[in-house]
């Protein structure tokens, strides 16, 4: 049986055509429980902190508190979308582990992405997947998946990259995405160092699935990840560049 994930959904804006807009668009998606709309940062807080929430669509420029102010605040966010007319502020969304960034004006088509990226995460959450630790089940090529009472083969060269989200590592494969419960620190131990290497405080790469490189990010696969600056050494050492 599909599971059905309805989502809890906290909009935070100070322009009222914004919050109109988009609360125009959450309209037109099935899978939504409730929308709460706030122009006033301290109010949303104070919804956030007493209320349980799904998913949070927040502006970053804001004049009382912006929206990376606003997350610090928040001892556990809910999975964050920032919407913002900067371009020049993705790489800090990235920074801050949200999990996608909308730039205005934002089309339906592209909003509708966003939420489906949501009800992806939380459905293969819901799957609870976890790595195999039986050493019976650890090679050099692969490793094993649990999934309930079943054990997945996925092999490493299978695999682009890996994306950390929250208390989650995101596996994208060429067999389809898994999630498993731990840090993208905890994945450095499971993947082939001579295989993978971190380029960002978010993200693992497979280091033969790197194409291109573009000033601060990586082209893998039809992919884009970016470079952290703390990791761009490292990486130029294994690319021998």
């Amino acid at each position: 049986m599909k599971l059905e994930i309805m989502l809890r959904i906290v909009v935070v804006d100070d322009e009222p055509l914004a919050l109109e807009i988009l609360d125009g668009y959450l309209k037109r998606i099935d899978n939504v429980h409730s929308v709460s709309l706030f122009a006033n940062t301290r109010e949303a807080l104070r919804f956030l902190q007493n209320q349980p929430v799904d998913v949070l669509f927040i502006d970053i420029e804001m004049p009382e508190m912006t929206g990376i102010e606003f997350l610090n605040e928040l001892t556990d966010p809910p999975l964050t979308i920032f919407t913002t007319a900067y371009r020049d502020y993705a790489f800090e969304g990235y920074e801050m582990g949200v999990v996608d960034f909308l730039l205005k004006p934002i089309s339906f088509n592209r909003f509708k992405q966003a939420i489906e990226k949501i009800t992806e995460f939380l459905t293969l959450k819901a799957q609870n997947i976890n790595i195999d630790d039986n050493p019976a089940f650890r090679e050099t090529d692969f490793i094993f998946v649990k999934s309930g009472v079943q054990r997945i083969k996925l092999h490493f060269n299978d695999v682009t990259h890996i994306q950390g989200l929250k208390d989650y590592a995101i596996i994208y494969a060429y067999t389809g995405k898994i999630l498993l419960k731990g840090s993208i620190k905890a994945m450095l131990d499971i993947f082939p160092h001579d295989r993978f290497i971190r380029v960002h405080k978010s993200f693992i790469v497979s280091i033969q699935k790197i194409t291109r490189l573009e000033r601060n990010r990586i082209v893998l696969d039809g992919y884009q990840i970016p470079i952290g600056r703390n990791f761009k050494n490292n990486l130029e050492k294994a690319l021998n560049i």
